[in-house]
């Protein structure tokens, strides 16, 4: 029997894929669906056996390692850090996935929830494996970032449901800041859903993606996140209305105190003359 064991994990929202590819000597400029693969050549050096073990990098922030320990992946994390200064402070715990592939000919092909199966190994399992679980990784952490905004702000709409409202000018700056960057993320994953390169010359490769794509829910994830982020949209819209209008609330109370500190002083003078 043969066996594939995949980790998945965000390093960032973005990795610059030429800048690592130029470290290990490698020329190719790459485009955002092209991956970076470092096998056994590139890995010497960073981890001690580097036999049947791949290392797949993507645009979009994740990386995949095939067949490691978990010493030999922080052993490359760290090294791909020190190569990329902008990675240094990124923290990849929180965004985890593992999937495993094994082959025999006692096996039928199937897909199980951290497992796939078949009798046969095709060479581009790997790649879309790889893939489509990098995808998915990297929606689990938009999905717990989004869901994080939103406890965040419970508790504001709670007080607005009793009649208040406690948000400061910064924490609706931050807010709005948030929801940005969240749409900026989905707009920049809406390449998840294509087709890799390979899958556009072989009608398997094609298939077997699309599969994959669908076991993963990417398309389902994706609409939901979207949904979220609209919601997220909207809710701070809200509050930027209810903020403009307390500013104006302030400033109307200022106008009349200044009129009315006006007043008194014209009536101060008045009677300072009267007498």
């Amino acid at each position: 029997m043969q066996s594939w064991s995949f980790r998945s994990l965000v390093l960032a929202n973005e990795i610059i894929l030429n800048n690592i590819a130029a470290h290990f000597g490698i020329t190719t400029k790459f485009k955002w669906e092209d991956p970076l693969v470092l096998t056994d050549n590139k890995l010497n050096g960073i981890i001690k056996e580097t036999d049947n073990k791949f290392v797949y990098l993507y645009h979009f922030g994740s990386m995949v390692c095939i067949n490691m320990e978990y010493h030999e992946i922080q052993d490359i994390i760290n090294y791909i850090k020190n190569i990329d200064n902008s990675l240094k402070n990124s923290i990849t715990s929180d965004y985890v996935d593992e999937y495993k592939l094994e082959i025999s000919s006692d096996y039928d092909y199937s897909l199980y929830n951290d497992l796939m199966t078949a009798n046969e190994f095709k060479p581009y399992y790997l790649d879309i494996i790889s893939l489509v679980l990098a995808k998915s990784t990297s929606l689990r952490k938009i999905e717990i970032d989004i869901d994080k905004v939103l406890d965040s702000i419970e508790n504001i709409i709670n007080s607005l449901y009793s009649g208040k409202f406690n948000m400061s000018d910064e924490q609706l700056a931050k807010t709005s800041a948030n929801v940005l960057r969240f749409k900026y993320n989905t707009l920049s994953y809406l390449m998840l859903l294509d087709k890799p390169k390979a899958a556009w010359e072989n009608e398997d490769i094609e298939q077997f993606f699309m599969e994959l794509i669908s076991f993963f829910e990417i398309k389902e994830r994706y609409e939901k996140i979207v949904h979220k982020t609209e919601l997220l949209r909207d809710i701070t819209d809200v509050f930027a209305s209810l903020s403009h209008e307390r500013r104006g609330t302030k400033l109307e109370v200022m106008v009349i105190i200044l009129i009315l500190f006006e007043l008194v002083i014209s009536l101060i003078e008045f009677f300072y003359k009267l007498f």
